[in-house]
């Protein structure tokens, strides 16, 4: 799990999980609720992270709407909706400048993972000074 900004630098990156991991869990693992981690920040998270609303205190809330069996979107709802994802957007650029770096968009075959958790750090850090420079 990684929180990037507006301007694709990455500040916050989770340790290394494994790819069965929900997103949602990973978050109430690293940040629990009780503490009140993002009280003073503008949250934009995708539908991965649903249950936030319920358990954790925010700022502002942007989620995209989910779409359902019985319930399609409206088509105000897919304004929003890609309103939303175009405003995400700089933080999938900073995960693909992340993926410039070989060693994490291969097959891992490390077993250390304590390593590549400093590997990924390095890799943020490269990353957010490119973006400096």
């Amino acid at each position: 799990m990684a929180i990037a900004t507006k301007d694709k630098a990455i500040k916050y990156l989770s340790k290394i999980y494994v790819g069965t991991s929900h997103d949602f869990s990973i978050l109430k693992t690293e940040f629990p609720p009780a503490k009140g981690w993002f009280k003073k920040f503008n949250l934009k998270v995708d539908l991965g992270y649903l249950g936030i609303a319920k358990e954790y205190e925010y700022k502002n809330l942007s989620i995209p709407h989910k779409k359902t069996k019985n319930n399609p979107l409206t088509e105000q709802q897919k304004s929003e909706n890609k309103r939303m994802a175009s405003e995400r957007i700089c933080v999938e650029n900073s995960f693909a400048g992340l993926k410039r770096f070989r060693v994490l968009s291969d097959r891992l075959r490390l077993h250390d993972f304590e390593f590549y958790n400093v590997i990924f750090g390095v890799c943020a850090g490269l990353w957010n000074f490119h973006l400096a420079n």
